[in-house]
């Protein structure tokens, strides 16, 4: 049920395009071990929250980096608000069409943040 939730949040947020307004974000995710592993990174939107995080934890030097069929935990502080977002949507969002020029620039930088190392 709780995943059902999330999900119907994830389809509001891609709709409404949910943003956050550069907010201190805490990224996190547990890996196979069970471990957790977080990053604080500062966004305007979640899908933003989600690929910064991504970047500072593969810069980390993980035993087991997030991949693929990874689900963030994304905490938005002040008000204090958890999302569980995939990189899969996170993709989807991504490489999508842009809905304004502010959002077009975003989606290249982002981009460009991805694919360095």
């Amino acid at each position: 049920m709780r995943h059902a939730a999330v999900l119907l949040f994830l389809r509001l947020a891609i709709y409404t395009r949910c943003s956050v307004a550069d907010q201190t974000c805490t990224v996190s995710f547990t890996d196979s071990s069970g471990i957790k592993h977080s990053a604080v990174v500062t966004a305007d939107s979640l899908f933003e929250a989600a690929i910064l995080g991504l970047k500072v934890l593969r810069a980390s030097d993980l035993k087991e980096p997030p991949g693929r069929a990874t689900v963030f935990e994304i905490e938005v502080r002040n008000p204090a608000v958890r999302h569980h977002v995939s990189l899969v949507h996170v993709a989807k969002w991504l490489n999508g069409p842009a809905t304004s020029p502010r959002e077009s620039m975003k989606k290249v930088h982002l981009r460009k943040l991805l694919a360095s190392k």
